[in-house]
């Protein structure tokens, strides 16, 4: 009887471990973080480049507007628009160097700047840049796995 019981517990803790597992890891398939942020309409703001989203592969599919903008301040924001990508764990905005960008090794090979999680994977958001970053030196706005170091949609950027 003692067996029994030892049994169940380890197959019910092993169970509890591999489902909790399989939902963080999976869940983002099926559930949407959809944002609705609008650019404060007092803001002064200049464009400096855009770009359109595209898919890294057939699994990692994006879609929608990047904005590399700028205030009569001085201060650097990234504003996605009608945005759209699969989401899934640990999902970043990064500021990349490189232009083109067709695979992982594009943005590994290139320097990067992270501006954080990706606060939804449907919707229009804005991301500051830090301070004193050279916006003319950025070329592509890239969302990327920092988990897993999988590329999920480039935008490449073209100065307006």
């Amino acid at each position: 009887m003692k067996r029994i019981i030892v049994t169940a517990v380890v197959a019910g803790f092993f169970g509890f471990v591999v489902g909790n597992a399989f939902f963080y890891l999976a869940s983002p398939l099926w559930i949407d973080r959809e944002v609705s942020e609008a650019l404060p309409a007092e803001l002064m703001v200049s464009t400096i480049a855009t770009g359109q989203f595209t898919d890294a592969d057939s699994a990692h599919r994006g879609s929608g507007t990047a904005m590399l903008l700028e205030t009569a301040g001085g201060v650097g924001v990234v504003r996605f628009t009608d945005f759209e990508v699969t989401n899934g764990p640990d999902l970043e905005v990064w500021l990349v160097k490189a232009a083109d960008i067709t695979s992982a090794s594009d943005v590994t090979g290139s320097e990067w700047l992270s501006l954080g999680q990706l606060k939804g994977n449907i919707g229009d958001q804005n991301y500051l840049i830090p301070e004193g970053t050279n916006l003319s030196e950025y070329k592509s706005v890239v969302i990327w796995c920092e988990q897993f170091g999988v590329l999920f949609s480039p935008a490449t950027l073209a100065a307006s």
